[in-house]
């Protein structure tokens, strides 16, 4: 016993469709070549995209980039230099820099689940786009394998009628 889906299998998966009334293999591929599979995931992403999601990949996209990390570099530098050479006698944020070190330990803590609500949604939209992938690569798979027997067909026949031809030409 073989493994391999049968043809209608393939469409009924591909199409989602329940396809009882077609029998012959030929009114399988035409059904199949009438119905467009691809998807454009892009769009319909978009649209069911909450309020809060915009808000994870925006700030996702935001604290991903080298500006993000070289201005906060800078802000760093900067609350350093104020707090030790600037503000010598009474610095709000003397050496140990205790009131920075709970700043960045509550950015670190907002920003981190935010990244991966977006991490969690971009790969959500990649498996969706992985699904729609295959199953353009499985219709063009059977309708390549489709006409493939074809021009077996066809040059089977073509074989018949050359032979054919020569006998004729044979028995003049």
């Amino acid at each position: 016993m073989s493994n391999r889906l049968s043809n209608e299998e393939i469409v009924r998966q591909i199409l989602c469709k329940d396809m009882e009334n077609i029998s012959e293999e030929e009114d399988i591929i035409h059904l199949l070549l009438n119905q467009q599979v691809a998807e454009n995931l892009n769009n319909s992403h978009k649209d069911s995209a909450t309020k809060g999601d915009k808000i994870a990949d925006r700030l996702a996209s935001v604290a991903g980039s080298w500006s993000f990390i070289l201005g906060f570099g800078a802000v760093l530098m900067l609350w350093i230099l104020i707090n030790t050479v600037v503000i010598t006698v009474h610095a709000f944020d003397p050496y140990p820099f205790i009131l920075l070190n709970l700043i960045l330990s509550c950015v670190a803590a907002i920003q981190a689940p935010v990244i991966m609500m977006s991490q969690n949604r971009q790969e959500k939209k990649d498996r969706l786009r992985a699904e729609n992938d295959y199953r353009v690569n499985l219709k063009s798979e059977l309708i390549v394998e489709d006409l493939h027997a074809k021009l077996d067909r066809l040059v089977e026949r073509q074989e018949q009628i050359c032979a054919r031809l020569e006998a004729l030409e044979v028995t003049k």
